[in-house]
């Protein structure tokens, strides 16, 4: 690559960094295994960057190459990279906006989405991030669609995950 491609790269990178950080809390237990992660998914993104059209938005884009390579990690290498447990997340995150109530709700879904499979949690993710369903399908790869059926086959597994189980 020549350098203004280069220098084009990372200042798209270090624009849209929170994108990968978000991706890494997603599928990462620990702070080293999240640099791995992280780490892993920039190398993946400048070897992709010359196929990298402008087709997308550039966040599309950054959002479908660091989803693959999470969640090829994740199932390549189990023992290595493990998922974030939920509980523990939200005790290290202060909701000061959010009452009680609030918070325990956030709480309940969070605890049920850990309970999702990896393509789930990320449409979940996304979805919560207000991606719009083309967006969303572009980044996985799948229909616009199926996207939509696929949430709402979610929404209700969630619903019934929650009502089964009290609210947790």
């Amino acid at each position: 690559m020549n350098k203004s491609t280069e220098i084009e790269f990372v200042g798209l990178l270090e624009q849209h960094q929170n994108i990968l950080h978000k991706i890494c809390k997603l599928y990462a237990a620990d702070l080293d295994t999240h640099k791995d992660l992280f780490q892993e998914m920039v190398i993946q993104l400048w070897k992709s960057y010359p196929s990298f059209k402008g087709e997308a938005k550039f966040t599309t884009w950054a959002y479908r190459v660091a989803l693959n390579t999470a969640i090829s990690l994740y199932r390549g290498t189990k023992r290595k990279i493990t998922t974030v447990d939920w509980d523990n997340s939200l005790q290290n995150i202060r909701y000061e906006e959010y009452d009680t109530e609030q918070e325990e709700q956030l709480k309940t879904l969070y605890t049920a989405v850990r309970q999702l499979n990896d393509i789930e949690k990320a449409l979940v993710y996304m979805y919560l991030e207000d991606k719009d369903y083309a967006e969303i399908s572009d980044t996985l790869g799948i229909s616009e669609v199926n996207a939509r059926v696929k949430m709402n086959r979610i929404k209700t597994k969630l619903k019934s995950m929650i009502d089964q189980n009290g609210g947790y």
